[in-house]
């Protein structure tokens, strides 16, 4: 984060307020043996009924042998540290013809889009401001690839993309005097991976914006366990202490109050002095002062019981469906928590517009975006391989359409949560445009694309109601990709406290096994055997090879004579 000492130290280190006091911190230790996970209930009726047969006093005795014992393997290739795993797959790399690598750097793709196309390959004028909002798309739990993310990640981006949607719809979308850019981090769970690279390309100039386009910040957190309707508002109170960034930043608070009259959401500030909850915000305040809010359901600490676990989940979201409902049926049902959703992105869609330009009720279309809300939180929480997934992804890429939807980030990019956003984003945003498969695959070819502003998909489409094939279409959006790889890695500087350092061990296959042990003294007796047969079996053998000569001599000839 941003708070050491040299950036707030009277907020360092949690001083002032505990987030989460309910966490114990369980996922960053280091525990020497492995920890499995089972989630098929028939495996672990398994292994119940193993330890009920074998492992179970009868009548206050203790157990009698053979009794029950599992065996766990997992394997990692990594040791130690980072540092040292990176330095090993370094060697192998450079002096190896066949290098083995036993770590690989977190990585995968932020995705972002402009309300209005700039060029990706250029760099946008200097006098330009864009008005960035942000959220993360990633979670984590204690157990790899288990990370639901509710609460923590699914309801904000699924807001947010509500927004994003509603924006570019709205029909005063010319009177908007910046840039809207909408921007989905991906990594921020380990140390902020996405926004610490978007900040270190903007200062390279390896991205379009850069740090002095920024004219402010929103970013959405959580924001699905509000009490009473009410959203907090978090500013950084060190960068408000220049007068210029406390103008700007009052001002960006009085419009979201404002944009709040008359809708089911009230936003307030927390009214003291604290520091911003975990946000991508605050990696854009360590290279400058920016003015910004954080939007969460939380004045102090977490609302989310299950912060970073895998109990966060559509239950911890209060999310229910009817019983008896069919998948297509569950796809369109308009849950309490899309509901939540639904409210919120109208004060903060409106937020980000001059209130004097546009009319919030602009924003409101209630059928549309109720409908696209529910589409998403179902298809992110509870099935990825949904009807509606189906139809606006590409053809080649539908084998990421998993049933359980995990949001963790992995090292093999781009994970399915980072398609799926792009392509929704590309869907919400976009429009549907003539041209034909080789067109749209080939824009380039065509000199009306504007290949350089816009990004072309041809995706399945849905299913024609007449037939089992599908009606293909092609999508131009402003969608684009950009690297999430910590800038340590680039700067081949494993040992950073600047950048995220998080590595991920290769390992070999995770199995385990049952069986029955024998008790001590079977153990001992078979080992005597062993070790009686053993040494009967060296001294037979040392008999047979001394008189070897008498015991496989070659029988005389008898036709022969002897003098």
């Amino acid at each position: 984060g941003v708070y050491s000492k040299d950036y707030g130290p009277q907020f360092a280190h949690c001083n002032k307020t505990v987030w989460n006091p309910v966490g114990s911190g369980l996922s960053y230790e280091d525990f020497d043996f492995p920890i499995f996970l089972l989630e098929d209930a028939n495996e672990t009726q398994v292994i119940k009924q193993c330890y009920q047969d074998h492992n179970v006093p009868r009548e206050g005795s203790v157990p009698e042998y053979p009794l029950c014992a599992m065996q766990l393997f997992s394997h990692m290739h990594a040791v130690t540290s980072t540092v040292t795993c990176m330095r090993r797959s370094s060697l192998q790399s450079t002096f190896s013809i066949n290098p083995e690598v036993v770590c690989d750097p977190l990585l995968d793709f932020n995705v972002w889009s402009t309300l209005h196309p700039i060029n990706s390959s250029g760099k946008v004028d200097p006098e330009k401001e864009v008005i960035i909002v942000a959220t993360r798309i990633d979670s984590h739990s204690f157990f790899w690839n288990i990370a639901p993310g509710a609460e923590s990640a699914v309801t904000s981006f699924v807001t947010h993309l509500a927004a994003a949607e509603a924006l570019h719809k709205a029909s005063d979308v010319h009177l908007l005097q910046r840039n809207i850019m909408f921007t989905f981090f991906q990594g921020e769970t380990f140390d902020y991976i996405g926004s610490s690279r978007m900040v270190y390309d903007m200062e390279k100039d390896k991205f379009p914006l850069r740090l002095d386009n920024i004219y402010s910040f929103v970013e959405l957190n959580q924001v699905a366990l509000r009490n009473n309707s009410v959203l907090w508002m978090h500013t950084d109170p060190v960068s408000r202490m220049n007068a210029s960034v406390e103008v700007q930043v009052r001002n960006l608070l009085d419009i979201l109050s404002y944009s709040s009259l008359g809708t089911n959401v009230t936003l307030q500030e927390p009214g003291y002095s604290q520091p911003l909850p975990p946000s991508s915000f605050q990696r854009f305040l360590r290279a400058r002062h920016i003015p910004g809010v954080v939007l969460t359901d939380h004045r102090t600490d977490f609302q989310n019981r299950y912060y970073q676990s895998m109990y966060d989940t559509p239950e911890n979201v209060r999310m229910q469906y009817p019983e008896g409902l069919s998948p297509e049926e569950m796809l369109e049902y308009v849950t309490d928590t899309a509901k939540v959703a639904l409210f919120f992105h109208i004060p903060f869609g409106s937020s980000l517009w001059d209130p004097v330009c546009i009319n919030p009720s602009s924003l409101y279309k209630p059928i549309s975006i109720s409908s696209q809300v529910s589409r998403m939180l179902y298809g992110f929480l509870i099935k990825m391989n949904n009807s509606w997934f189906q139809s606006i992804i590409k053809p080649d890429i539908k084998g990421i359409l998993g049933d359980v939807p995990q949001h963790y980030v992995a090292v093999s990019s781009p994970v399915n949560t980072t398609c799926l956003v792009q392509y929704v984003l590309a869907n919400l945003t976009g429009t549907v445009v003539n041209l034909t498969k080789e067109e749209c695959l080939n824009p380039d070819r065509t000199p009306s694309s504007e290949r350089e502003m816009y990004d072309y998909a041809w995706v399945q489409g849905s299913l024609d109601p007449n037939s089992t094939a599908r009606v293909p279409y092609c999508v131009r959006s402003t969608v684009q990709l950009s690297k999430a790889l910590s800038p340590a890695f680039e700067l081949r500087q494993w040992g950073s406290t600047e950048y995220s350092t998080w590595t991920e061990s290769r390992w070999k296959e995770i199995r385990a096994r049952i069986f029955l042990v024998a008790s001590k003294e079977l153990e001992i007796i078979t080992l005597v055997v062993g070790v009686v047969i053993l040494v009967f079996s060296l001294l037979t053998t040392y008999f047979i090879n001394a008189k070897a000569d008498v015991l496989f001599s070659l029988p005389r000839d008898a036709g022969a004579v002897a003098y």
